[in-house]
C-alpha cells in the first residue's frame, strides 16, 4: 500500500511539472508573438513617419526651389544694382536649401537624394550662368612698373601698408572696374583699403606670390593660384576659389565656394556656409589674420564679426549622411598659424 502511494504522489508531481513546463511555454510563445507584433508595429509606424518626412520634404524643397527659380528669373531685364542683389538672395536660399538637403538624408532613398542634388546643380548653374551674361567681368589694360618675374623674399612690415615700386600695378582708370592681379611668380603685392574699396578683385595665374589685401572688396576671385599666401581684409559677399593648390588663404566674407582645390589651408570667417566642390586635402580654422584696421573693415563690409560658420562646410560630392567627407578637415589647434607676416 506504501508504494502504491508513493508511486500515485510521483505521479501527481510529474503531472504538475508537465502541466507547468507546458503553461511556460504557451507563455514564451505568446509574448514572443507579443513582441513581434510590437516590431512590425514599430516598424509600420516608422514606415509611416518615413513617408510623412519623405513627403514634407518634396513639398518643401519643391517650393523653396520653385522660389529659387522665380528669383533668378526675374533677373531679366534688371539693372547691375538689382540683379547683384537678387543674384546675393538667390545664393543664400540656395544654401540654405543645400543644408535642408543635408539635415534629410537620413529618411530620404537614394532617388529622392539624387533627384535632390541634380535640382540643386541646375539652380547653381542657372544662378552662374545669370551672373556671368548680366554682370561681365570688365576687360581692362594694366601696367607693371617692373617685370613679374622680380623676386621679393619677404613682404616688407610697414605701419602703413603701401605697394613698392617693384611689385606695384596699376590698374587703368575706370569706374566700377575690378582689382586684377594676374600672370605673377615670387612678388609680393599689397593693396591698401582705398584701392579696393567696394572692389571686385581677381587675382589669377599667380605662383609663389605673398599677397595682402587690407580694406574690404565687394567679391573676391582666385583662381590657378599656386604655392602661395593670399590674406584679405573682410569681402562683403562672396568668394570664389577654383584650381588652388599648395596654398594657405585667410579671409572673411559672407559665403565661400571652393573648388578643383588641392592641399590648400582657409583661415576662415564665414557668416553663411563655406562649400567645396571637387577638392581633397583642404584644411580649414579659424581667421586668425589682424592688422591696424581690421575692426574698421568688418564695420565696412557689413559682416558679422560674432558669427563664424569656419568649420560647417557642405561637400558637394560627399552624401553619405553621418559620415565626415574625406576631403576636407578641420586644422588641429597646434597646427594653426597665428603669427601673419604683414
Amino acid at each position: 500500500m506504501e508504494a502504491m502511494a508513493e508511486h500515485s504522489q510521483e505521479t501527481q508531481v510529474t503531472g504538475e511539472s508537465g502541466a507547468d513546463k507546458i503553461q511556460e511555454r504557451l507563455q514564451r510563445r505568446h509574448q514572443a508573438r507579443a513582441k513581434d507584433a510590437e516590431r512590425k508595429k514599430e516598424a509600420q509606424e516608422s514606415r509611416s513617419v518615413a513617408e510623412e518626412k519623405s513627403e514634407y520634404f518634396c513639398s518643401t524643397f519643391n517650393a523653396e526651389r520653385a522660389s529659387i527659380e522665380e528669383l533668378l528669373s526675374s533677373c531679366s531685364g534688371a539693372d547691375r544694382a538689382v540683379v547683384t542683389q537678387t543674384l546675393e538672395e538667390a545664393t543664400v536660399k540656395t544654401l540654405q536649401l543645400q543644408k535642408f538637403l543635408n539635415d534629410s538624408m537620413l529618411f530620404l532613398t537614394q532617388y529622392e537624394l539624387r533627384r535632390a542634388q541634380d535640382a540643386l546643380k541646375k539652380l547653381l548653374t542657372s544662378s552662374a550662368d545669370i551672373r556671368e551674361e548680366a554682370l561681365p567681368k570688365k576687360k581692362f589694360a594694366f601696367r607693371a612698373r617692373s617685370k613679374a618675374t622680380d623676386k621679393v623674399s619677404a613682404p616688407p612690415v610697414t605701419d602703413t601698408p603701401t605697394v613698392t615700386d617693384s611689385t606695384k600695378v596699376d590698374v587703368a582708370p575706370a569706374e566700377s572696374v575690378q582689382c586684377c592681379f594676374s600672370n605673377m611668380e615670387n612678388v609680393c603685392v599689397i593693396k591698401t583699403a582705398e584701392e579696393i574699396h567696394k572692389q571686385d578683385v581677381l587675382l589669377t595665374h599667380l605662383t609663389n606670390c605673398k599677397v595682402r589685401l587690407f580694406g574690404s572688396p565687394s567679391t573676391l576671385h582666385m583662381t590657378h593660384i599656386d604655392n602661395c599666401e593670399i590674406l584679405c581684409g573682410p569681402v562683403s559677399s562672396s568668394v570664389f576659389v577654383d584650381h588652388c593648390r599648395n596654398s594657405t588663404l585667410a579671409i572673411p566674407c559672407q559665403q565661400l565656394r571652393t573648388h578643383n582645390t588641392t592641399d590648400t589651408q582657409v583661415y576662415l570667417h564665414v557668416t553663411s556656409r563655406a562649400i567645396v566642390e571637387d577638392c581633397r586635402g583642404v584644411g580649414f580654422a579659424p581667421f586668425t589674420f589682424s592688422y591696424p584696421t581690421l575692426d574698421e573693415d568688418f564695420i565696412v563690409s557689413g559682416l558679422d564679426r560674432d558669427r563664424n560658420n569656419w568649420s560647417q562646410v557642405d561637400d558637394f560630392n560627399w552624401l553619405a549622411a553621418g559620415t565626415p567627407s574625406p576631403n576636407w578637415t578641420v586644422i588641429p589647434e597646434a597646427d594653426r598659424k597665428t603669427n601673419w607676416e604683414l
